[in-house]
Protein backbone atom coordinates (compact mmCIF):
# COMPACT_ATOMS: atom_id res chain seq x y z
CA UNK A 1 0.00 0.00 0.00
CA UNK A 2 1.45 3.87 -1.19
CA UNK A 3 2.57 5.79 1.56
CA UNK A 4 0.08 8.90 2.83
CA UNK A 5 0.71 12.32 0.95
CA UNK A 6 0.60 15.58 2.82
CA UNK A 7 -0.55 19.06 1.72
CA UNK A 8 1.97 21.69 2.06
CA UNK A 9 -0.54 23.47 4.46
CA UNK A 10 -0.01 20.14 6.96
CA UNK A 11 2.30 21.92 9.59
CA UNK A 12 -0.45 24.94 9.71
CA UNK A 13 -3.02 22.38 10.41
CA UNK A 14 -0.71 20.23 13.51
CA UNK A 15 0.40 24.15 14.62
CA UNK A 16 -3.64 24.27 15.06
CA UNK A 17 -4.24 21.13 16.90
CA UNK A 18 -5.88 19.43 14.11
CA UNK A 19 -6.98 15.79 14.29
CA UNK A 20 -5.42 14.41 11.29
CA UNK A 21 -7.25 11.38 9.07
CA UNK A 22 -6.22 9.68 5.96
CA UNK A 23 -8.57 10.67 3.16
CA UNK A 24 -8.39 10.41 -0.57
CA UNK A 25 -4.40 8.71 0.09
CA UNK A 26 -3.93 11.76 1.84
CA UNK A 27 -3.24 12.59 5.84
CA UNK A 28 -5.57 15.94 6.36
CA UNK A 29 -7.50 17.49 9.11
CA UNK A 30 -10.78 16.45 10.01
CA UNK A 31 -11.90 19.04 12.65
CA UNK A 32 -9.76 21.52 14.65
CA UNK A 33 -10.17 22.18 18.60
CA UNK A 34 -13.76 23.76 18.27
CA UNK A 35 -15.12 21.02 16.31
CA UNK A 36 -17.55 20.17 13.28
CA UNK A 37 -20.31 21.63 14.73
CA UNK A 38 -18.92 24.82 15.50
CA UNK A 39 -17.21 24.75 12.10
CA UNK A 40 -20.09 23.78 10.00
CA UNK A 41 -22.07 26.74 11.86
CA UNK A 42 -19.32 29.35 11.38
CA UNK A 43 -19.99 28.35 7.41
CA UNK A 44 -23.62 29.03 7.58
CA UNK A 45 -22.66 32.02 9.49
CA UNK A 46 -19.23 34.05 8.55
CA UNK A 47 -16.58 32.23 7.06
CA UNK A 48 -14.57 29.22 6.84
CA UNK A 49 -11.57 28.06 5.36
CA UNK A 50 -10.62 24.90 4.19
CA UNK A 51 -7.00 23.26 2.52
CA UNK A 52 -8.60 21.06 -0.23
CA UNK A 53 -5.16 20.69 -1.83
CA UNK A 54 -5.95 16.79 -1.79
CA UNK A 55 -8.20 17.59 -5.18
CA UNK A 56 -6.12 16.84 -8.48
CA UNK A 57 -5.29 19.39 -10.71
CA UNK A 58 -4.51 18.32 -14.24
CA UNK A 59 -3.17 20.58 -17.15
CA UNK A 60 -4.31 19.95 -20.40
CA UNK A 61 -3.29 22.82 -22.84
CA UNK A 62 -2.46 22.94 -26.56
CA UNK A 63 -4.06 22.36 -30.10
CA UNK A 64 -6.79 20.28 -29.29
CA UNK A 65 -7.68 20.32 -26.11
CA UNK A 66 -11.22 22.16 -26.26
CA UNK A 67 -12.03 19.06 -28.75
CA UNK A 68 -10.68 16.33 -26.37
CA UNK A 69 -12.40 17.62 -23.07
CA UNK A 70 -15.73 18.14 -25.41
CA UNK A 71 -15.46 14.28 -26.62
CA UNK A 72 -14.72 12.80 -23.33
CA UNK A 73 -16.79 14.95 -20.81
CA UNK A 74 -20.36 14.92 -20.16
CA UNK A 75 -21.06 18.82 -20.10
CA UNK A 76 -20.64 21.39 -22.93
CA UNK A 77 -17.85 23.89 -22.60
CA UNK A 78 -19.35 25.69 -24.98
CA UNK A 79 -21.72 27.26 -23.02
CA UNK A 80 -19.56 28.98 -20.54
CA UNK A 81 -15.75 29.88 -21.98
CA UNK A 82 -12.43 30.95 -20.66
CA UNK A 83 -12.38 32.71 -17.79
CA UNK A 84 -15.16 30.24 -16.35
CA UNK A 85 -15.67 26.91 -14.58
CA UNK A 86 -18.20 24.07 -15.28
CA UNK A 87 -19.13 20.95 -13.15
CA UNK A 88 -19.26 17.94 -15.42
CA UNK A 89 -18.51 14.12 -15.56
CA UNK A 90 -16.22 11.45 -16.75
CA UNK A 91 -18.27 8.12 -17.25
CA UNK A 92 -17.32 4.74 -17.75
CA UNK A 93 -17.63 3.82 -21.65
CA UNK A 94 -19.68 0.72 -20.74
CA UNK A 95 -22.18 1.55 -18.33
CA UNK A 96 -22.13 4.89 -17.70
CA UNK A 97 -21.05 4.77 -14.01
CA UNK A 98 -19.66 8.44 -13.10
CA UNK A 99 -16.25 7.63 -13.06
CA UNK A 100 -15.78 11.20 -11.49
CA UNK A 101 -17.48 14.41 -11.19
CA UNK A 102 -15.31 17.36 -12.44
CA UNK A 103 -14.81 21.00 -12.06
CA UNK A 104 -12.73 22.50 -15.18
CA UNK A 105 -11.30 25.65 -15.21
CA UNK A 106 -10.67 27.24 -18.27
CA UNK A 107 -8.06 29.27 -17.99
CA UNK A 108 -6.91 30.37 -21.26
CA UNK A 109 -8.37 29.66 -25.13
CA UNK A 110 -5.85 26.26 -24.59
CA UNK A 111 -5.23 26.03 -21.36
CA UNK A 112 -7.85 23.75 -18.43
CA UNK A 113 -7.15 22.90 -15.28
CA UNK A 114 -9.16 19.79 -14.40
CA UNK A 115 -9.65 18.98 -11.19
CA UNK A 116 -10.37 15.77 -10.25
CA UNK A 117 -11.39 13.98 -6.60
CA UNK A 118 -8.06 13.17 -4.57
CA UNK A 119 -8.39 9.46 -5.03
CA UNK A 120 -9.24 9.41 -9.63
CA UNK A 121 -6.95 11.63 -10.68
CA UNK A 122 -4.51 9.43 -12.20
CA UNK A 123 -8.10 7.49 -13.90
CA UNK A 124 -9.44 11.19 -15.20
CA UNK A 125 -5.69 11.60 -16.81
CA UNK A 126 -5.56 7.89 -18.17
CA UNK A 127 -8.84 9.35 -19.91
CA UNK A 128 -7.54 12.92 -21.40
CA UNK A 129 -3.69 13.21 -20.92
CA UNK A 130 -2.76 16.13 -18.92
CA UNK A 131 0.01 16.98 -16.86
CA UNK A 132 -0.48 16.52 -13.17
CA UNK A 133 0.38 19.40 -11.81
CA UNK A 134 -1.53 18.74 -7.90
CA UNK A 135 1.93 19.14 -6.14
CA UNK A 136 3.01 22.60 -7.10
CA UNK A 137 -0.19 24.07 -5.63
CA UNK A 138 -1.89 24.12 -2.48
CA UNK A 139 -5.95 25.07 -2.83
CA UNK A 140 -7.54 27.15 0.16
CA UNK A 141 -11.27 27.19 -0.24
CA UNK A 142 -12.81 29.95 1.44
CA UNK A 143 -16.43 29.48 2.21
CA UNK A 144 -19.54 31.38 3.90
CA UNK A 145 -21.66 34.48 3.53
CA UNK A 146 -18.79 36.60 5.23
CA UNK A 147 -16.45 34.80 2.90
CA UNK A 148 -15.39 37.58 0.21
CA UNK A 149 -15.73 40.56 2.42
CA UNK A 150 -13.09 38.51 4.76
CA UNK A 151 -10.42 37.75 2.04
CA UNK A 152 -11.12 41.40 0.49
CA UNK A 153 -9.29 42.57 3.45
CA UNK A 154 -6.10 41.14 2.16
CA UNK A 155 -6.59 39.48 -1.19
CA UNK A 156 -8.91 41.81 -2.49
CA UNK A 157 -8.16 40.57 -6.35
CA UNK A 158 -9.39 37.14 -5.36
CA UNK A 159 -12.64 38.46 -3.78
CA UNK A 160 -13.66 39.91 -6.59
CA UNK A 161 -13.99 36.59 -8.52
CA UNK A 162 -17.66 35.69 -9.51
CA UNK A 163 -19.19 32.92 -8.97
CA UNK A 164 -17.88 30.03 -11.09
CA UNK A 165 -15.31 32.59 -12.63
CA UNK A 166 -11.91 31.73 -12.83
CA UNK A 167 -8.99 34.53 -12.80
CA UNK A 168 -5.33 34.89 -12.14
CA UNK A 169 -4.66 36.84 -9.56
CA UNK A 170 -1.32 37.98 -8.14
CA UNK A 171 -0.66 37.90 -4.07
CA UNK A 172 2.52 39.01 -2.81
CA UNK A 173 4.28 38.41 -6.12
CA UNK A 174 3.04 34.84 -6.09
CA UNK A 175 0.72 34.36 -9.11
CA UNK A 176 -2.74 32.52 -8.08
CA UNK A 177 -5.43 30.77 -9.96
CA UNK A 178 -8.75 31.74 -8.38
CA UNK A 179 -12.35 30.50 -8.74
CA UNK A 180 -15.42 31.19 -7.56
CA UNK A 181 -16.40 27.49 -6.86
CA UNK A 182 -17.10 25.31 -3.74
CA UNK A 183 -18.55 22.88 -1.75
CA UNK A 184 -21.01 23.79 1.05
CA UNK A 185 -23.73 25.71 -0.80
CA UNK A 186 -22.55 28.97 0.45
CA UNK A 187 -20.44 31.87 -1.06
CA UNK A 188 -16.88 31.68 -2.03
CA UNK A 189 -13.56 31.24 -3.28
CA UNK A 190 -11.33 28.28 -3.55
CA UNK A 191 -7.56 29.65 -4.29
CA UNK A 192 -5.01 27.79 -6.06
CA UNK A 193 -1.72 29.05 -4.58
CA UNK A 194 1.93 28.33 -5.20
CA UNK A 195 3.32 25.98 -2.53
CA UNK A 196 6.11 28.19 -1.15
CA UNK A 197 3.28 31.04 -0.83
CA UNK A 198 0.66 28.72 0.64
CA UNK A 199 1.63 29.18 4.58
CA UNK A 200 1.36 32.40 4.04
CA UNK A 201 -1.58 33.12 2.55
CA UNK A 202 -3.42 30.54 4.79
CA UNK A 203 -2.05 32.80 7.52
CA UNK A 204 -3.29 35.83 6.25
CA UNK A 205 -6.66 34.98 5.40
CA UNK A 206 -7.18 33.66 8.87
CA UNK A 207 -5.87 36.62 10.38
CA UNK A 208 -8.49 38.18 8.22
CA UNK A 209 -11.41 36.32 11.15
CA UNK A 210 -11.72 33.03 9.18
CA UNK A 211 -11.97 30.42 10.85
CA UNK A 212 -9.89 26.96 9.63
CA UNK A 213 -12.77 24.00 9.06
CA UNK A 214 -12.00 20.44 8.53
CA UNK A 215 -13.08 17.36 6.52
CA UNK A 216 -16.05 17.14 8.94
CA UNK A 217 -17.46 19.91 8.19
CA UNK A 218 -16.87 20.30 4.65
CA UNK A 219 -19.39 16.74 4.90
CA UNK A 220 -22.00 17.97 6.90
CA UNK A 221 -21.67 21.21 4.84
CA UNK A 222 -21.80 19.33 1.67
CA UNK A 223 -24.67 17.06 2.99
CA UNK A 224 -27.38 19.84 3.99
CA UNK A 225 -26.51 21.28 0.65
CA UNK A 226 -27.88 17.79 -1.07
CA UNK A 227 -24.65 17.76 -3.06
CA UNK A 228 -22.53 14.26 -3.85
CA UNK A 229 -19.73 12.81 -2.61
CA UNK A 230 -17.71 10.50 -5.20
CA UNK A 231 -17.53 7.10 -3.49
CA UNK A 232 -21.27 7.50 -1.84
CA UNK A 233 -23.79 9.44 -4.41
CA UNK A 234 -21.47 8.88 -7.35
CA UNK A 235 -19.07 6.10 -8.89
CA UNK A 236 -19.53 2.27 -9.93
CA UNK A 237 -22.87 1.43 -10.74
CA UNK A 238 -24.32 5.03 -10.25
CA UNK A 239 -25.16 7.22 -13.43
CA UNK A 240 -25.70 10.85 -13.40
CA UNK A 241 -29.05 10.60 -14.53
CA UNK A 242 -29.90 8.44 -11.15
CA UNK A 243 -27.91 10.80 -9.08
CA UNK A 244 -30.60 13.58 -9.70
CA UNK A 245 -27.78 15.20 -12.32
CA UNK A 246 -29.17 15.16 -15.60
CA UNK A 247 -28.45 18.97 -16.35
CA UNK A 248 -24.75 18.26 -16.37
CA UNK A 249 -25.25 15.97 -19.55
CA UNK A 250 -25.20 17.30 -23.13
CA UNK A 251 -27.56 15.42 -24.77
CA UNK A 252 -26.82 17.46 -28.25
CA UNK A 253 -23.21 16.88 -29.02
CA UNK A 254 -21.97 14.48 -30.91
CA UNK A 255 -20.93 12.13 -28.33
CA UNK A 256 -19.28 12.01 -25.35
CA UNK A 257 -17.76 8.65 -22.85
CA UNK A 258 -20.57 6.59 -22.23
CA UNK A 259 -23.03 8.63 -24.14
CA UNK A 260 -24.77 5.37 -25.85
CA UNK A 261 -25.25 3.57 -22.52
CA UNK A 262 -26.99 6.53 -20.51
CA UNK A 263 -28.79 7.13 -23.71
CA UNK A 264 -30.23 3.27 -23.36
CA UNK A 265 -30.83 4.38 -19.44
CA UNK A 266 -32.63 7.64 -20.44
CA UNK A 267 -35.33 6.00 -23.15
CA UNK A 268 -35.82 2.83 -20.98
CA UNK A 269 -36.42 5.31 -17.58
CA UNK A 270 -33.98 4.79 -14.62
CA UNK A 271 -34.71 2.30 -11.87
CA UNK A 272 -33.96 4.26 -8.86
CA UNK A 273 -32.91 8.43 -7.92
CA UNK A 274 -31.67 9.96 -5.10
CA UNK A 275 -33.59 11.52 -2.99
CA UNK A 276 -33.41 13.69 0.25
CA UNK A 277 -34.86 11.83 3.91
CA UNK A 278 -35.41 14.06 7.43
CA UNK A 279 -35.44 12.24 9.86
CA UNK A 280 -36.71 12.66 13.26
CA UNK A 281 -34.73 13.80 16.81
CA UNK A 282 -30.91 14.48 16.45
CA UNK A 283 -29.97 10.79 16.03
CA UNK A 284 -28.06 10.76 12.59
CA UNK A 285 -28.84 7.79 9.95
CA UNK A 286 -25.59 6.06 8.36
CA UNK A 287 -24.51 5.06 5.04
CA UNK A 288 -25.47 1.83 4.14
CA UNK A 289 -28.43 1.86 6.08
CA UNK A 290 -31.58 0.16 4.80
CA UNK A 291 -34.60 2.25 3.93
CA UNK A 292 -38.12 0.99 4.23
CA UNK A 293 -41.13 1.88 2.94
CA UNK A 294 -44.58 0.36 3.90
CA UNK A 295 -42.27 -1.67 5.59
CA UNK A 296 -40.44 -3.15 2.48
CA UNK A 297 -36.80 -2.34 1.62
CA UNK A 298 -37.08 0.37 -0.98
CA UNK A 299 -33.19 1.82 -0.78
CA UNK A 300 -30.23 2.39 1.16
CA UNK A 301 -29.03 5.38 2.15
CA UNK A 302 -25.66 6.93 0.83
CA UNK A 303 -24.98 9.76 3.13
CA UNK A 304 -26.46 10.78 6.31
CA UNK A 305 -25.41 12.39 9.12
CA UNK A 306 -27.02 15.41 12.25
CA UNK A 307 -27.50 18.54 10.43
CA UNK A 308 -26.30 21.42 12.89
CA UNK A 309 -29.16 24.05 10.99
CA UNK A 310 -32.21 21.78 11.13
CA UNK A 311 -31.02 20.29 14.32
CA UNK A 312 -32.59 16.45 13.21
CA UNK A 313 -30.92 13.73 11.13
CA UNK A 314 -30.52 14.04 7.16
CA UNK A 315 -29.63 11.36 4.35
CA UNK A 316 -29.23 10.60 1.08
CA UNK A 317 -30.50 7.60 -0.40
CA UNK A 318 -30.87 6.01 -3.79
CA UNK A 319 -35.18 4.71 -3.80
CA UNK A 320 -37.64 4.20 -6.85
CA UNK A 321 -38.19 6.75 -8.83
CA UNK A 322 -42.47 7.07 -7.86
CA UNK A 323 -41.53 7.32 -4.35
CA UNK A 324 -42.97 11.09 -3.53
CA UNK A 325 -42.34 13.32 -1.77
CA UNK A 326 -43.07 13.31 2.09
CA UNK A 327 -43.49 9.79 1.95
CA UNK A 328 -42.71 8.24 5.35
CA UNK A 329 -39.76 5.92 5.67
CA UNK A 330 -38.23 3.94 8.06
CA UNK A 331 -34.63 4.06 8.62
CA UNK A 332 -32.82 0.68 10.07
CA UNK A 333 -29.77 1.37 12.21
CA UNK A 334 -28.07 -1.20 13.18
CA UNK A 335 -31.38 -2.84 14.07
CA UNK A 336 -33.77 0.00 15.46
CA UNK A 337 -36.07 2.06 13.57
CA UNK A 338 -35.49 5.45 12.39
CA UNK A 339 -38.75 7.10 11.33
CA UNK A 340 -38.44 9.79 8.76
CA UNK A 341 -40.01 11.41 5.20
CA UNK A 342 -38.71 11.56 1.87
CA UNK A 343 -38.03 15.45 1.45
CA UNK A 344 -36.76 17.84 -1.36
CA UNK A 345 -33.53 18.64 -1.95
CA UNK A 346 -31.48 20.72 -1.26
CA UNK A 347 -31.67 20.38 2.86
CA UNK A 348 -30.69 23.68 3.41
CA UNK A 349 -30.96 26.40 0.96
CA UNK A 350 -27.52 27.55 -1.19
CA UNK A 351 -26.87 30.94 -1.27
Amino acid sequence: MSSLRYSPLDSVHRALGAKMVPFGGWEMPVNYATGTIEEHLACRRDAVMFDVSHLGTVRVEGAGSLDLLQRTLTNDLTKVGPGRAQYTHLLDEADASVQDDIIVWWLDDDVFDVMPNASNTDGVRSAIGGTDTTTSRAVIAVQGPRAKERVATVFPEAAAVGRFRVQRCTWNGAECTVAGTGYTGEAGVEIAVPVDAAVALWQAIEGAGVTPAGLGARDTLRLEAGLPLHGHELGAGITSLQAGLGWVVAWDKPTFRGKEALAAERDRGVARRLRGIATDGRRPPRADCAVLVDGNAAGVVTSGNFSPVLEHGIALAFLPPDVADGTDVVIDVRGSSLPGRVVALPFVEKH
